[in-house]
């Protein structure tokens, strides 16, 4: 074995790792892929002789990896109008498959996701490296070229926007218990139903290409939500990034798809993609059938 084929082993022994930390930065798993791609690239590019923990040095170059498209995206969303939508990971309700459970690790839900994307991209890098990978800040500081004091700041601005997301509940069962008693309130049109499982201030977000609109409170999402029943009968329960979900399809097509987020026994967000432009981005191919 030569030096490059040795090279290329133990990148392939970290892949799934870096994986990790480029979704959770970049919350799009073909972005992600695109960045664990362009460590490769310098890796092959550099000499490591001196590297002493190369899963460590990996991660702080898929860190800076990340940054610059997080910058680069923060640029075109600016100039062009187009928001950054995170990826939702769907799973049949049996169950995550191990590279999908790689890739979400602990909990990246759809709530975390949209707090993500509100930060500024060096919060984010600090944050996650820091917080989820504990990274140290001296390691981290020149990633987004500052002191490792000013690093220490930019995630602890961070870390108060994340505390402010729900935390969903572990169970799944309780989970699914939610979802499942949302689905049979709204396909009865039943309102009071409807407002028992909806957290007073629960907010529902709908994505579209062209952006996410939010309708907050109980009693209006749930006056909304009674007009889904007409795709009860085509839902199938899914998990999205690991939580309660269903995907609608009509026939073999699938027509939407809708993620719940559930803390202390009630849904406090859903989050509804229902455009087909958007649909026809997603991968369902573990739901068809």
């Amino acid at each position: 074995m030569n030096d490059q084929e040795w090279l290329a082993e133990r990148f392939e022994a970290n892949r799934s790792h870096l994986r990790g930390v480029a979704f959770r930065m970049l919350g799009s798993v073909t972005e992600a892929d695109d960045a664990v791609q362009e460590s490769w690239i310098r890796l092959a590019r550099t000499d490591t002789s001196d590297v002493d923990n190369l899963r460590a040095w990996l991660t702080t170059v898929v860190g800076r990896v990340c940054l610059n498209m997080l910058r680069s995206r923060r640029t075109h969303r600016e100039t062009s109008l187009e928001p950054h939508l995170p990826d939702p990971i769907l799973s049949p309700e049996s169950g995550i498959d191990p590279e999908q459970e790689a890739l979400l690790g602990d909990s990246v839900g759809l709530a975390l996701l949209v707090v993500l994307d509100s930060l500024m991209p060096a919060e984010r890098v600090a944050f996650v490296l820091h917080d989820v990978f504990a990274v140290p800040f001296d390691e981290i500081a020149p990633i987004v070229g500052r002191t490792p004091t000013a690093t220490r700041q930019l995630a602890s601005r961070a870390r108060r926007r994340v505390q402010g997301a729900p935390v969903p509940d572990a169970d799944l069962d309780g989970q699914w218990a939610v979802a499942d008693a949302f689905h049979a309130a709204a396909r009865s049109g039943d309102f009071e139903r409807l407002l028992a499982v909806l957290d007073p201030e629960v907010v529902l977000r709908n994505h579209r290409l062209s952006g996410v609109t939010e309708v907050h409170g109980a009693e209006r999402v749930a006056r909304g939500a009674r007009g889904f029943r007409h795709m009860a009968p085509f839902a199938r329960p899914a998990l999205i990034n690991g939580a309660a979900g269903v995907a609608v399809f009509t026939g073999d097509e699938p027509f939407a798809v809708l993620a719940f987020t559930v803390a202390d026994g009630r849904a406090v967000a859903i989050d509804v993609f229902a455009e087909p432009a958007l649909v026809a981005r997603l991968d369902l191919r573990a739901l068809a059938g």
